[in-house]
């Protein structure tokens, strides 16, 4: 396993996707969804959260910006896209961990997994998610 040196950088992004994570989980409390776990780490995979809405088990990939890291802070929205940062290697990798999620609860209630990507200001304290829905 690759150790990482701690930069500012490194322990800014740690810090930004931690924050994104909070304000993720929050935001789907507010639409009605339970959070179940968070972080739920295996050695070939971590799934940031866990939820459930309906019935359905939600894994939860949480992509997070600050407003200060990007390069047009003015169109963030239309030209920036944190969520496509989730590649096909990186949804493989989730499926596996929500596989092993799935039989180690024995659980066998329906289950998909979901993409969110917040902006953060957080200059100004605010926040603004995408929720994407059945991503693979």
């Amino acid at each position: 396993m690759k150790k990482m040196i701690k930069t500012p950088r490194n322990q800014s992004k740690r810090k930004i996707g931690s924050i994104g994570e909070e304000v993720a989980a929050n935001f789907l409390k507010s639409k009605g969804f339970i959070i179940l776990d968070r972080n739920f780490r295996k050695p070939w995979g971590e799934i940031d959260i866990i939820a459930e809405k309906d019935g359905v088990i939600r894994f939860v990939e949480v992509k997070s910006v600050s407003r200060e890291t990007l390069p047009d802070v003015t169109r963030e929205s239309e030209d920036y896209r944190p969520e496509e940062l989730v590649h096909e290697k990186k949804l493989r990798k989730i499926a596996r961990t929500a596989e092993l999620y799935m039989a180690s609860c024995m659980e066998n209630r329906e289950y998909q997994i979901d993409v969110i990507g917040v902006f953060l200001d957080t200059a100004h304290r605010k926040a603004r998610c995408r929720l994407f829905e059945q991503v693979l």
